[in-house]
């Protein structure tokens, strides 16, 4: 029995029942992101970025990705940027069906993307965004 190129998507239950789960590798990664030694270059590059949104994209997305790939290569995503696009679109898909899987991906998302605030409603744009 071939396998087929593209395999169907699984639900959240048989997502869990798969060995090792989405979310047990989504919880591997983030455990890898606070390895000394991870945490350490995170820290670095969030230094570098000064909280500029450009800065971060050129220092700390490549070590987030970088981090996430060494684990996730494990579980037949390629070590490149795509299979960790790859990877970040199956946790999505299960973002909404569940909510362990929803919490860990927040809390991926937060350890190297900044919190995004909105200025309060009409500030000074009249409630129009400016480009």
């Amino acid at each position: 029995m071939a396998a087929s190129a593209q395999a169907a998507p699984l639900s959240a239950e048989q997502a869990k029942a798969v060995r090792p789960s989405p979310a047990a590798v989504l919880a591997e990664v983030i455990k890898a992101f606070g390895a000394p030694e991870n945490a350490q270059r995170m820290e670095e590059a969030r230094d570098n970025a000064c909280n500029d949104m450009g800065k971060m994209l050129q220092f700390l997305l490549p070590v987030a990705t970088q981090i996430q790939q060494d684990v996730i290569k494990a579980y037949g995503f390629s070590s490149d940027g795509e299979g960790v696009l790859k990877f970040a679109r199956l946790i999505k898909s299960y973002e909404s069906q569940d909510p362990e899987i929803a919490s860990m991906s927040g809390k991926l998302k937060a350890m190297f993307l900044p919190p995004m605030t909105l200025p309060p409603h009409g500030a000074g744009t009249g409630g129009v965004a400016a480009s």
